[in-house]
């Protein structure tokens, strides 16, 4: 097809237009400006275990007490008091190693009205998953959502909360090690169930108990700790306690442990030296 053939079909660009039109957009993406990621005290994961070791109720009170605590004026006061006065944080569920769910998506929270924001969508959401309990790949998924963050955060933290040992999926000890290597640290939340369902008690019980289990295989990193409760009603005192520590960037081993007790207001701290 000869040049004014193609021309009159409308299938013929002279080069030269193709260059200038090349030169167009390469210019103009010089020149677009770019949104440069907010810079953040802290950008932090909550990891929330739903595996089917945690019946409905329990799984009821766990949310409430996430959003209890989220929009707690403790809470939002260390948000506040931070250098930069702002974190952006990330709400998940997991379950097996194919069921990781991310349910509040990174939202910047600086204030009363931003923490209720995050709080309202996770108390809006239905229950994610029932399954097995996959530690190792929640760990994984919650690295995964670093990449997507809307801030750039000075420190990162993921915060697993679990009622039970990994019985599924990657080794927990391998997720934690590439995590920490990355400069993440993971703290927990270990939850004592006295009434797990559909599992054998060594799920929920291992020998030297659930704390010790998460010191030696779950937690790790910088200034990392570990808060033990010993019942879902006490879900959310624990939240404010331990979402206040993040915060602040408090070292914990220099914090006053307090002493477990059956009241199922009190919670204690767990210090790893790892």
């Amino acid at each position: 097809m000869t040049r004014e053939k193609a021309a009159r079909r409308g299938a013929y660009v002279p080069m030269k237009q193709l260059l200038a039109a090349a030169f167009a957009v390469f210019a103009l993406r010089a020149i677009a400006p770019t949104h440069a990621a907010e810079p953040a005290d802290l950008a932090l994961v909550l990891a929330a275990d739903v595996s089917r070791s945690i019946n409905q109720e329990e799984f009821e009170l766990q949310r409430r007490g996430y959003a209890a605590a989220l929009t707690d004026p403790r809470v939002v006061k260390a948000i506040r008091s931070g250098p930069l006065g702002v974190i952006a944080i990330c709400y998940l569920e997991w379950a097996s190693d194919n069921e990781q769910m991310v349910i509040a998506n990174w939202t910047v929270v600086r204030d009363d009205e931003s923490a209720g924001v995050i709080a309202g969508t996770i108390l809006a959401a239905p229950r994610s998953f029932f399954g097995r309990t996959a530690i190792g790949t929640a760990i994984d998924f919650a690295m995964d959502q670093f990449g997507r963050a809307t801030v750039e955060a000075t420190r990162r933290i993921i915060d697993v909360s679990g009622d039970g040992t990994s019985n599924a999926g990657r080794p927990v000890t391998a997720a934690r090690d590439d995590a920490l290597a990355k400069g993440v640290t993971i703290n927990g939340l270990a939850i004592i169930n006295n009434n797990p369902t559909f599992f054998y008690p060594a799920h929920t019980h291992p020998p030297g108990g659930l704390p010790q289990y998460y010191r030696e295989n779950v937690i790790g990193g910088p200034g990392t700790f570990l808060k033990v409760i010993e019942d879902f009603d006490s879900f959310k005192e624990a939240m404010v306690s331990k979402l206040v520590t993040e915060i602040a960037g408090r070292d914990p081993a220099h914090q006053q442990a307090e002493r477990p007790s059956r009241d199922a207001e009190r919670t204690y701290v767990q210090v790893s030296g790892r």
